[in-house]
């Protein structure tokens, strides 16, 4: 079943988004949560630049001049999170006992990893870029293996990318690689950020199977650069 807290900090997230602001006692009634877990919840999505604070209560935060795509990332966590709720639920289904998956740093992909993290797995190794998926690791089964790329940090995809990232995963095996996309048309997955594409190619390449999770809204439209041919993938994930 879907994480309560993190769908919570969602929904908090989406309805600061709609209000613009709000107080902490408003909120405390609207999801019936205590004080110190509405006040953990504004934490971290304080941390994550998305909202901002103010005496008694938080505002949306409508200055991403302040942290490049910070904003950016935020909307697209909340949009269309049924669709992307859906998908991780059809793709945990794919994960095997022992897999080394990677997971790229897109909120499609983030959604599955939230869910992922509620399967009994003994034995299960995430390798990624997605600075979510690392900073929350700690919520994962402690006996599962974390391995982050390391490169240079960009704050619109909030994610791991450049010439280091690329050169660590030569280092490693990849049994399993669930992505996303900007657009999918009759023949191609593409995105409109260069040096990600670079990287997801590369982790294609590598990967034993390969799996696309992408909702509907991403059909018919093209994106900049090639991820892959659509039929390169063993199979697409949708909702």
């Amino acid at each position: 079943m879907p994480d309560m807290k993190v769908m919570r900090t969602y929904d908090i997230l989406d309805y600061v988004k709609r209000r613009r602001r709000c107080t902490v006692k408003e909120l405390m009634r609207r999801f019936r949560a205590s004080s110190a877990t509405i006040h953990r919840d504004i934490a971290a999505l304080c941390a994550q630049n998305a909202v901002e604070r103010i005496r008694g209560g938080i505002v949306w935060n409508d200055a991403p001049a302040a942290k490049p795509g910070a904003a950016d990332y935020q909307d697209r966590v909340i949009t269309n999170r049924a669709a992307k709720e859906k998908i991780a639920g059809r793709a945990v289904g794919l994960v095997a006992e022992g897999d080394i998956l990677f997971l790229d740093s897109s909120t499609t992909v983030l959604a599955f990893a939230i869910r992922l993290r509620q399967q009994n797995f003994d034995h299960l190794t995430i390798l990624t870029n997605s600075v979510s998926i690392i900073q929350n690791f700690r919520k994962f089964p402690q006996h599962w293996v974390l391995i982050g790329l390391g490169g240079n940090y960009d704050p619109q995809l909030n994610s791991i990318l450049g010439a280091a990232a690329l050169e660590q995963l030569a280092n490693f095996n990849v049994t399993k690689a669930f992505v996303s996309a900007f657009g999918v048309d009759d023949k191609t997955a593409t995105t409109n950020h260069e040096r990600q594409a670079e990287l997801v190619r590369r982790v294609l390449a590598a990967a034993d199977r390969r799996y696309l999770l992408v909702d509907r809204t991403k059909f018919g439209r093209k994106g900049l650069y090639r991820l892959s041919a659509c039929g390169a993938f063993d199979a697409i994930v949708t909702a």
